[in-house]
């Protein structure tokens, strides 16, 4: 299973310099609902609901959501290994309640700052 950031989708939907590859699309996809937010908040302000909408509605049609929910919450009081955004934390404590939970999950994320996190905690990366 590969936890989706929102960095990674957002790559996919902006054709940015950077993509993920094909075969990520093809794997089990699951993130905080959190993503859902994050994503349409960036194509508004944009402007780019209308030319876009439809590719995100597709996108996040393939993602499996994780609620926050009081554990993953609650993950988010405690201190990270090294600093986080409160975004990024939410994330981080998604991806671990799920491990937590027994499941196989890597992160697929383009930033820099979440996967050094994610590497302190020993959550396994999927090569973007």
């Amino acid at each position: 299973m590969i936890y989706l950031d929102t960095s990674v989708a957002l790559a996919q939907l902006l054709a940015e310099d950077r993509a993920p590859p094909a075969t990520l699309w093809a794997e089990s996809l699951v993130s905080s609902r959190l993503i859902e937010y994050e994503l349409w908040t960036r194509i508004h302000a944009r402007g780019l609901g209308g030319s876009h909408g439809e590719d995100v509605r597709q996108l996040l049609g393939r993602v499996a959501f994780l609620e926050l929910t009081a554990p993953v919450l609650t993950r988010c009081l405690e201190p990270f290994p090294l600093p986080v955004r409160t975004l990024d934390a939410l994330h981080l404590a998604s991806v671990e309640f799920l491990r937590q939970q027994g499941q196989d999950v890597r992160l697929a994320t383009y930033d820099a700052r979440m996967e050094a996190v994610a590497e302190r905690l020993g959550i396994p990366t999927y090569a973007v």
